[in-house]
């Protein structure tokens, strides 16, 4: 018979599992359990189970080891071995045990589990699954590099890159002057000509790319979002950038300043407004949109 197992997103943590067994005793179970931080009255009372046939192999494996007729059921055609049912729905609810401890090795989570049939070996198989969703997943967002919240106004490259993870040639901010966290950054990007950008944009004529002008203003958004303690842990991915406008060109020799402005700031979304200044004179603007996630 075969087994599965799927996630469907949730606001709640709620299991619905199946169970089936060539058995006239065990035969089918269901259980939908919500855990809403307690769990169903006696669930912690069902114990392991076994088929009566399938004993010797698992010793021979090295498991159960700790085993008895008392700990564990051990089910015959006939029925329960030296033993009885504590609890109803015995079987079933030992099934959602074990799959809350195999869910359990990748942390809390929330979300609709759906299982029919699985055990042990699937329920590794979605974990590892998990598991490299969130590799993926972290790995396009910014996360806070260590768990740096600068109590001060100014913040040196050495300090940046304790709260970005961007490091050469991708860190576009070489200080902060100013931190107002959850309301306002300045920060400086001094362009030189041994910037690694211009060896193709342009040889003849180098100029800063547009683009990496809005990495620079999303990378001084991060470091306002990210500075603030409320957002520990958190990642920040970059959605949209809106009404962006490049108003003069940024060459080798200038300083592009940096102005960053928090718009609406919430748990999950932050809009902030960008400025990029050579000379006190605007070069770039836009709205820049992000997402924060817990890593």
């Amino acid at each position: 018979m075969d087994s599965s197992i799927i996630l469907l997103p949730s606001s709640t943590t709620r299991i619905s599992y199946t169970l089936k067994y060539n058995n006239p005793l065990i035969n089918t179970g269901f259980l939908d359990l919500v855990l809403d931080g307690k769990l169903e009255e006696n669930i912690w009372e069902a114990r392991t189970f076994c088929l009566e046939e399938e004993v010797e192999a698992l010793l021979e494996m090295g498991l159960g080891k700790g085993s008895n007729y008392e700990n564990t059921l051990v089910v015959s055609k006939k029925g329960i071995i030296n033993n009885k049912l504590r609890v109803e729905d015995e079987f079933v609810k030992h099934k959602v045990i074990d799959l809350l401890g195999d869910l359990y090795l990748v942390g809390p989570i929330k979300a609709y589990v759906i299982a029919l049939r699985s055990g042990h070996s699937l329920n590794i198989k979605l974990i590892q699954r998990l598991r490299l969703y969130e590799e993926k997943s972290s790995s396009g967002g910014i996360r806070a590099y260590s768990f740096y919240f600068p109590e001060k106004e100014i913040l040196s490259a050495e300090e940046i890159m304790k709260i970005l993870p961007h490091r050469y040639p991708f860190l576009l901010v070489d200080r902060i002057i100013y931190l107002e966290k959850g309301k306002k950054a300045v920060g400086i990007k001094n362009v030189t000509i041994n910037d690694y950008f211009f060896q193709g944009h342009f040889p003849s004529r180098p100029v800063m790319p547009g683009v990496l002008i809005i990495e620079a203003m999303a990378q001084v958004g991060g470091i306002l979002m990210l500075a603030d303690e409320k957002n520990k842990g958190k990642l920040a991915y970059f959605m949209a950038a809106n009404n962006v406008k490049f108003r003069r060109t940024v060459e080798p020799g200038d300083r592009l300043v940096i102005e960053v402005t928090a718009g609406r700031i919430k748990s999950r979304t932050g809009v902030v407004y960008t400025k990029a200044f050579v000379d006190e004179k605007l070069a770039a603007q836009g709205e820049l949109i992000f997402t924060l996630v817990e890593s």
